[in-house]
């Protein structure tokens, strides 16, 4: 029988052979494990776990193919050199020791992006025969895009599209200077008070005068604020004064309880709340609902909500919140200077901040949580303040006297303030408009418009 090289053995002798191998195999494990050592041997079908590396597996995986032309760009650079040899020293199973991945999200920061707010006024205009008087409240600025302002026995319009200008009215010697000047919601209509006590209400658009008020206050009209259809009046013989303009009858109601003049006026968003401040160093707070026509008596128990006895001194700057409907700051006069925020449905003083120099107005800004205050003496600044901190983020100087009064573009942008120094200038606080506003009607022909440096008379 042809043989091919096999040895041949008995049952006896293949049983004892297998014996010993596998006392020899379980040996070997044995002593393996004693020593910690484990012997891998894999399967080309099987692959072998222990030898893998998943973390950097699931990463080339998922490696985007930008990655990779990254990666290869710097494997191939020189200076990689000695970095690709430590990598395949130490870490065997890896092509790099750091695995370069996507570039990040930009990370949304929390901080509020700082917006530029230029220091000098963007435009300054003179104002001959301006009043330095604390208690008026000469300039205020239309939804139609005009702004008016009192000087003295005149009053000047500005439209704020082509920088005119004209002389909507001169008042007469016995009904005394323009105390006071104040928009209809319209911007076509404009309530003027006088010195004299009477109260005017002119359509500018004609340049005529509709109506005068008589008989509603004793003495000189220092403060206006409307409502819709309601023009309501502040006088120096402490009065407050609701006139439906539509009527021949126009005093519909009268609220009683300031002791001197009544200099600020503010109807809240709603139209339901009124504010007033006055020299006695009150603000109250009246509900239109609980209006009378009878004069309420000048205790406690007037008509009004709340009642508010903190401030040091005469209360001119009152402004309601935009975006909070309940929240009024208000402003203390030289012996105060103190700004308040009130909680009007608690009656609760939320903060109080001393701002070290006479508050003369405020203004919300339509857009952000700030707050801005002109001042007068010191520095004669306008400054700008975040809510709910009352961080002051910057200060604008320029007027050479105090800031009597303020008022904002109907975009929210831009902020007129008069001064005593007789100049009227224009700064840019509260950012870009959004939108174009439709543009006011021009004013007539005839008229000589002025440049951004002239004279009003």
């Amino acid at each position: 029988m042809a043989s091919w090289g096999l040895k041949s053995c008995s049952e006896d002798e293949s049983s004892s052979i297998s014996r010993s191998s596998i006392q020899e195999a379980r040996q070997s494990r044995l002593i393996s494990r004693q020593h910690g050592v484990s012997k891998h041997s894999g399967d080309r079908f099987i692959p072998n776990r222990s030898a893998m590396d998943f973390d950097m597996a699931f990463y080339l995986l998922t490696q985007t193919r930008k990655e990779k032309e990254k990666a290869a760009a710097l494997a191939s650079h020189p200076g990689q050199t000695y970095g690709k040899l430590l990598a395949e020293r130490l870490l065997p199973n890896r092509n790099r020791i750091l695995a370069f991945q996507a570039r990040p999200p930009a990370s949304s920061s929390t901080a509020e992006e700082t917006r530029e707010i230029s220091r000098s006024a963007d435009r300054m205009l003179l104002i001959p025969e301006m009043a330095d008087d604390y208690y008026l409240n000469v300039l205020d600025w239309g939804s139609r895009n005009i702004l008016s302002i009192a000087l003295g026995s005149t009053v000047h319009l500005w439209n704020g599209t082509d920088g005119s200008t004209w002389e909507l009215m001169r008042a007469e010697d016995d009904l005394g200077a323009a105390a006071s000047v104040s928009w209809a919601p319209d911007g076509r209509y404009l309530a003027l008070g006088l010195n004299g006590s009477d109260v005017q209400l002119w359509d500018t658009d004609s340049q005529r005068l509709l109506r005068t008020l008589r008989g509603v206050h004793r003495s000189r009209v220092g403060s206006l604020s409307w409502s819709n259809h309601i023009l309501t009046t502040g006088g120096k013989d402490g009065k407050v004064v609701n006139n439906d303009v539509r009527i021949r009858s126009h005093v519909v109601h009268s609220y009683r309880g300031h002791r001197g003049e009544v200099c600020g006026l503010r109807w809240s968003g709603s139209g339901r709340r009124l504010a007033s401040g006055g020299d006695d160093n009150l603000v109250h707070i009246w509900d239109l609902r609980r209006a009378s026509t009878a004069t309420a008596p000048r205790t406690s128990q007037g008509p009004w909500i709340h009642r508010f006895d903190k401030h040091a001194s005469a209360v001119k700057a009152l402004a309601w919140c935009p975006f909070q409907s309940n929240l009024l700051a208000s402003g203390g006069g030289g012996n105060d200077r103190c700004i308040k925020l009130w909680n009007t449905e608690n009656g609760t003083c939320l903060d109080s901040v001393d701002t070290g120099s006479q508050v003369c107005s405020l203004l919300w800004s339509k857009k952000e949580k700030e707050l801005l205050s002109s001042h007068g003496f010191g520095q004669n600044q306008l400054t700008l303040w975040k809510y709910p901190s009352f961080r002051k983020i910057i200060d604008l100087t320029g007027h050479s006297s105090r800031v009597l009064s303020t008022a904002v573009s109907p975009d929210g942008c831009t902020v007129a303030s008069v001064s005593g120094d007789e100049t009227l200038r224009f700064w840019n606080v509260f950012g870009s408009p959004e939108t174009t506003k439709r543009s006011p009607p021009k004013p007539p022909p005839d008229l000589e418009p002025f440049s951004s440096f002239s004279r009003i008379r």
